[in-house]
């Protein structure tokens, strides 16, 4: 088990409740609800607040078991993907911590009944029955029984790999026997069926919900760069992608002829889209960012195998090869909390069949969202 956090922790978050998690089913929330595992914020404690049924505790918290078994819950993934790792994080919880954890995971085609989340309660006979169903502890185990070890921040993050290439949809998350686990973060990919895609059908290629993953960047001091490919408009500034503010910039601005900043410096931030395409529509929002926008951006665009991902693009250096990326949106004028739109050959350039982009921001700030849309395509490979 790591104690650092590992490379997969900059993947997408496939169980997070803004992306879509859910969970289904849990034995018992006497203390604090599961839900509480997919918020995406860091855990908060509330010293000296307590409900009717004990201390406040953000996370799922059972309470002693007095019964045989062990308690578990089952988390619908908010698409199915491929998970690279977990974290199994008890932050806070220190001497209620759940002692024990395993993953089991399926991938299934039917919709599961929704459930009523309700602190100081438990699974009733009948709601065994219904997941009885689904014979969920049958599924494959991706997380063999993992000792956890206890909330304090330095030995709260319990990070765990995945070396499994298939495709999920929901998991089982079990505790043994009983206790408490603050959050729970599924990172990886989403895995789309593309054959059921129209090959003419305008899609945003980069979205988290198709695929799209960021692969490397420059800075992410106040948000993680990730962030501007997930679902929805950001809901604060901590739901975007934020640099820390370049120490290069210079003691007086000044700018171009079309009130661009001429500025040394810059972040970057590149995605590997979720299918091959030729992107037509852009859309970069600044929802929120409005003392802390930046002044300016560009994107760039290449196709690369991914295969050869790490070997043509240095993803975690600003000297790219310049050679793989092509102008797909030259610099443009940004304005705070706006959304703006790009399209048309005059102002998104044809750079054919793409697989990967990088979005410039100079000279640094905040974006909360970027959208391109185009069609799935393949490139054409010449035959000898």
């Amino acid at each position: 088990m790591e104690t650092k956090a590992p490379k997969f922790t900059e993947l997408n978050d496939l169980a997070n409740e803004r992306n879509g998690g859910k969970i289904i089913f849990s034995t018992d929330d006497w203390f604090a609800v599961a839900e509480n595992l997919l918020k995406p914020s860091e855990p908060e404690w509330r010293e000296g607040e307590f409900t009717e049924f004990g201390k406040w505790m953000d996370g799922w918290e059972t309470r002693r078991k007095r019964i045989p078994g062990h308690d578990w819950c089952i988390i619908q993934l908010g698409r199915p993907g491929v998970i690279s790792g977990i974290d199994i994080d008890t932050c806070y919880f220190t001497g209620n911590f759940a002692p024990r954890a395993s993953v089991q995971a399926i991938n299934l085609d039917s919709d599961i009944p929704q459930r009523v989340s309700k602190i100081g309660t438990a699974a009733d006979s009948e709601q065994f029955e219904e997941v009885d169903k689904l014979k969920s502890e049958n599924w494959k185990t991706i997380v063999p029984m993992t000792k956890l070890r206890p909330g304090y921040l330095s030995t709260r993050h319990n990070y765990i790999p995945i070396e499994n290439e298939e495709r999920w949809t929901h998991l089982r998350l079990n505790m043994f026997p009983d206790g408490g686990i603050a959050r729970f973060r599924v990172y990886g990919h989403v895995k789309l069926d593309w054959s059921k895609i129209s090959s003419d059908k305008m899609i945003d290629l980069a979205a988290m919900e198709n695929g799209g993953v960021c692969v490397g960047y420059s800075n992410t001091h106040y948000g993680h760069a990730r962030n501007i490919i997930a679902p929805g408009r950001g809901v604060n500034m901590g739901d975007g992608w934020e640099t820390a503010r370049r120490l290069d910039r210079p003691a007086i601005l000044e700018a171009d002829d079309s009130g661009i900043l001429q500025v040394p410096g810059s972040e970057y931030a590149i995605f590997r889209l979720g299918h091959p395409g030729i992107i037509s529509n852009i859309e970069i929002d600044t929802n929120h960012f409005k003392g802390n926008f930046p002044d300016s951006c560009k994107i760039e665009a290449c196709f690369v195998n991914q295969a050869n991902e790490k070997n043509e693009l240095d993803l975690s250096s600003s000297n790219q090869n310049q050679k793989a990326w092509k102008i797909l949106l030259p610099p443009q004028k940004l304005s705070p909390h706006k959304r703006h739109y790009y399209k048309g050959l005059d102002m998104v350039r044809n750079c054919g069949v793409v697989s990967h982009i990088r979005i410039t921001m100079a000279p640094d700030g905040g974006i909360s969202r970027m959208r391109l849309r185009g069609i799935k395509q393949l490139p054409i490979v010449a035959k000898l």
